[in-house]
């Protein structure tokens, strides 16, 4: 004998897909606190210590510079799905319908475009970087470690570039 669950009451399926969907939504702001703290903490850690020893800790920069580059792939990502990137608008917002949804997609194709040459040649740098076991002048870690974020955050802009796209589409179809 199978007991069913007890049904919920409407619109609680709704406003939880809703809270998922916000949540996958909002995944890139906490990356991009999360990294902007860790690179805050780790450059004042290192002023400190430059105060107080008198030397630098040589592995906050490149901490610092390789976080950089992740947060502003993320932050790409954000800008292109609140459609918020530079754009120049002046021409298509007063060109007719037909015009406007084909500049969207055309803008989204090329960006797609561009970032799939990043994550193409990312993948190769990773390639390379394996192959000939790069280590980081610091840390000695695997350079392909801070290389892997490009590719990965590459996919998610291409992700939110098609996302905002349609956002858009739907927005000029009304």
């Amino acid at each position: 004998m199978t007991v069913s669950p007890p049904s919920e009451p409407p619109g609680v399926s709704a406003s939880r897909g809703f809270f998922v969907t916000r949540l996958v939504d909002r995944l890139e702001e906490g990356a991009c606190v999360f990294l902007l703290v860790v690179m805050t903490g780790v450059a004042f850690v290192n002023v400190i210590t430059r105060y107080l020893i008198r030397f630098s800790l040589a592995f906050t920069e490149e901490l610092v510079v390789s976080l950089f580059v992740w947060l502003t792939l993320l932050g790409t990502a954000v800008a292109f799905r609140e459609g918020s990137h530079l754009a120049f608008t002046f021409l298509v917002d007063r060109s007719p319908r037909t015009v406007r949804r084909l500049s969207i997609w055309l803008a989204a194709a090329l960006g797609v475009a561009l970032f799939g040459l990043l994550i193409y040649f990312g993948l190769g740098q990773i390639r390379s970087e394996r192959m000939l076991g790069t280590t980081s002048e610091a840390l000695a870690i695997p350079q392909w470690w801070y290389t892997a974020g490009i590719p990965v955050f590459g996919a998610v802009v291409i992700l939110r570039i098609v996302q905002g796209a349609i956002r858009a589409d739907r927005r000029t179809r009304l």
